[in-house]
C-alpha cells in the first residue's frame, strides 16, 4: 500500500513559479513509477509529467513541455513537479500518482493506470 501526500499548491501571479511536492509512505517508493495529473473544473484529469523507477527517464505532457520539471529524490520518498512561467490554463487540482515497476512511456500517461493517489493540491493562477 502507498500513501501519497501532495503539498506546495496555491495562488500565484501569471508568470510565476510554484515548486508541487508529493510524500510517499511504504517501502516501495524507489521501485514506483510517479506521475503527476491535474483537473480544471468540467475537464477531464490531464497528464503533466512522470518520472520512471530505476533511471529515472522522464515524460511530459505537450501542454507543459519546457515549462515544468518532474524530478524525484528516493533519499526522502518524495517526488517533486517544479512549474514556472504559469499561466492562467494552468489552474487545476493537481494529483500525484504511483505505479509500481512500470516504465512505459504510454502506459504511464494515462490516469486509469496508476492505483495509488494523493489527494490532490490547487494550483491557481492569477492573470
Amino acid at each position: 500500500q502507498v500513501q501519497l501526500v501532495e503539498s506546495g499548491g496555491g495562488l500565484v501571479q501569471a508568470g510565476g513559479s510554484l515548486r508541487l511536492s508529493c510524500a510517499a509512505s511504504g517501502r516501495t517508493f524507489s521501485t514506483s513509477s510517479m506521475g503527476w495529473f491535474r483537473q480544471a473544473p468540467g475537464k477531464e484529469r490531464e497528464f503533466v509529467a512522470a518520472i520512471t523507477w530505476g533511471l529515472s527517464i522522464t515524460y511530459y505532457g505537450d501542454s507543459v513541455k519546457g515549462q515544468f520539471t518532474i524530478s524525484r529524490d528516493n533519499a526522502k520518498n518524495t517526488a517533486y513537479l517544479q512549474m514556472n512561467s504559469l499561466k492562467p490554463e494552468d489552474t487545476a487540482v493537481y494529483y500525484c500518482a504511483a505505479k509500481h515497476l512500470d516504465e512505459s512511456s504510454v502506459r504511464l500517461r494515462s490516469p486509469l493506470q496508476y492505483p495509488y493517489w494523493g489527494q490532490g493540491t490547487q494550483v491557481t493562477v492569477s492573470s
